[in-house]
């Protein structure tokens, strides 16, 4: 009813751009070290919406046409090109991520709905039983992949950083085997990475708005910097075994988990023959995650997929999204191709108790199945677990709580 209402504009930015970052030195082969960074120091960034431009070419062994019936990129594939990715601001770590191949498409399942994977198909990604042709007839790609599916201070952190000397340090995997899935039987091809660059949004602001951020500066305030980081923990071999106990690592409090996805690939890590991108359900039938003496689920799980029996696994791993962003649930996976290509295992542990306060956090995960580990099976833990930083704008400190 007031039809009186001023009408408001946003006229605090009045230029947002992209600018892009070369990496030191331009070798990209395989195991060197690729540091990207922008050194200017009087600037506003916003590294949430910043993303990595990667060109480079798949080849065939003997030459010839890339046919996606004989050789693709596997789903996300362009992030199993890396190791390790690493972001720093003012020469100290903020968040890093091990193995992000296997780490965005845990993290991608369990987030993302069919329109954003849609508009990832620049980054590489695919909709479940969508195979597309990632590069041209002569193996040609590139990729443009956000920065905010790779890490959890890029996807939480969405404000300006003031000032300071932000890096970006990739270290190439060893081998590309887990990239691509070759399926005719005498195929081969390799990888070449011919540019890797860093487009960092630099953002300039109205008079006003830069007089508030002076005086925040000269002030000496400190900017809290809160958000959700993404560890992996692999076990590389499982044991022939029904029954194991994996003692993950222990943590600080502060770093407690709130969310771990596990995961199981049989036979499939370093195998070009397999789709790196699906998981195996090894036949598990039940799962409890331990921090220090609580225990997550409370009740028994009681799976059994030989008799159709993992719809508590499913519910678990479509209420993720409702539990961590706040959102509708909208998964990629139907029930069936979650039971055949993702069946992965969503334990939520965010509402915990602060009453007790410990200095450590000890984290073990039981595993049961119905038959033994098969040989080659690695698990993975995913935790996803609060992170805190101190910038100071003045003195450029900054510090990891």
């Amino acid at each position: 009813l007031n039809v009186n209402a001023d009408v408001s504009f946003e006229e605090r930015i009045t230029d947002f751009e992209y600018h892009t970052h070369q990496p030191y030195t331009q070798s990209f082969n395989n195991s060197d070290e690729i540091i990207i960074a922008v050194q200017q120091q009087d600037i506003c960034t916003v590294p949430s919406k910043s993303f990595l431009y990667i060109q480079g070419q798949l080849v065939k062994e003997g030459g010839g046409k890339i046919d996606i019936q004989d050789l693709r990129f596997v789903r996300n594939g362009f992030l199993h090109l890396f190791d390790e990715i690493k972001y720093q601001l003012n020469g100290v770590l903020i968040d890093h991520v091990r193995n992000p191949g296997i780490v965005s498409t845990l993290k991608g399942y369990t987030s993302f709905n069919s329109d954003k994977v849609k508009a990832l198909q620049m980054g590489g990604w695919v909709l479940p039983d969508a195979y597309s042709a990632m590069t041209d007839d002569d193996g040609n790609f590139d990729a443009c992949i956000p920065m905010d599916i790779v890490m959890g201070f890029f996807e939480d952190y969405n404000r300006i950083i003031l000032q300071g000397k932000h890096e970006l340090i990739l270290h190439r995997s060893r081998t590309d085997d887990n990239c691509i899935q070759i399926l005719a039987a005498d195929a081969n091809a390799s990888i070449t990475l011919k540019s890797i660059q860093w487009k960092v949004p630099y953002v300039k602001v109205s008079d006003e708005q830069k007089l508030k951020f002076l005086n925040f500066i000269d002030k000496g305030k400190t900017a809290y910097m809160a958000f959700r980081s993404w560890d992996l923990v692999e076990y590389p071999s499982l044991p022939a075994t029904n029954k194991h106990t994996w003692t993950v690592k222990t943590t600080s409090n502060l770093e407690k988990p709130r969310y771990v996805i596990l995961a199981f690939q049989t036979n499939r890590k370093n195998n070009k023959s397999m789709d790196n991108s699906h998981f195996d359900h090894c036949q598990i039938t039940n799962v409890k995650l331990h921090l220090n003496s609580d225990i997550y689920p409370y009740d028994d799980l009681n799976i059994d997929f030989s008799k159709n029996h993992f719809t508590i696994l499913y519910y678990m791993y479509q209420h993720f999204q409702h539990s961590y962003y706040g959102k509708p649930c909208e998964p990629i996976w139907s029930k069936d191709k979650f039971k055949t290509d993702a069946p992965i295992i969503v334990i939520d542990c965010s509402r915990q108790s602060e009453a007790i306060k410990s200095s450590s956090v000890d984290i073990r995960i039981e595993l049961e199945t119905a038959d033994a580990f098969k040989a080659n099976t690695t698990a993975y833990a995913l935790i996803l677990h609060d992170a805190l930083v101190e910038y100071n704008p003045l003195s450029g400190l900054v510090r990891r709580l």
